[in-house]
């Protein structure tokens, strides 16, 4: 009786810890004129987005990853090839993605969220990334302003509000 007591109250204090977490919903559009391949990782692995379609990833609180688009790709089977961004011939990555890669970078929990655009890992799409309650990013080039361009100096990171949803729009 004491260990279903115990084991009770345990079940009781992880529910209520999940239920306090916090999530966020990435919406990624794609308003190119031509197909691209979003991938994230660690969530959302990758999928095909044609012009004017949108794919929906909800990321868990305590997440760390990144965002980008893939160009020139080719799948049959789940395996294939990207001619920017591949991640090992993969449609649902579980690696990034290889340069040059525009990337949407982000941290999902504790008392802020933080968001970024790399271009570290080169260049390859226009993109624009946001939250809810913060500023929008845009990148339309590789000498993009309000991107970290270089692995030795501080990142143009933002913060956002917990359980915020972000946007990030390909060909802005």
């Amino acid at each position: 009786m004491a260990s279903t007591s115990m084991s009770l109250v345990l079940f009781l204090l992880l529910a209520t810890f999940a239920a306090g977490a916090s999530a966020a919903t990435f919406t990624v559009k794609n308003n190119c004129n031509y197909t691209v391949w979003p991938a994230a990782i660690p969530v959302g692995g990758g999928t095909q987005l044609d012009p004017g379609q949108t794919w929906t990833v909800d990321v868990p609180a305590g997440t760390t990853g990144r965002f980008w688009g893939r160009t020139g790709c080719s799948f049959s089977g789940g395996s294939g090839h990207c001619d920017t961004g591949d991640c090992a011939g993969a449609l649902n990555c579980t690696v990034s993605g290889q340069p040059p890669a525009t990337l949407a970078e982000f941290s999902i929990g504790g008392t802020e969220d933080y968001y970024d655009i790399s271009v570290i890992d080169g260049y390859n799409l226009a993109m624009a990334f946001s939250c809810s309650t913060g500023v929008t990013l845009v990148c339309r080039s590789p000498t993009c302003p309000q991107a970290y361009p270089f692995a030795s100096e501080d990142p143009e990171t933002h913060g956002c509000s917990t359980n915020s949803n972000y946007q990030l729009t390909f060909c802005p």
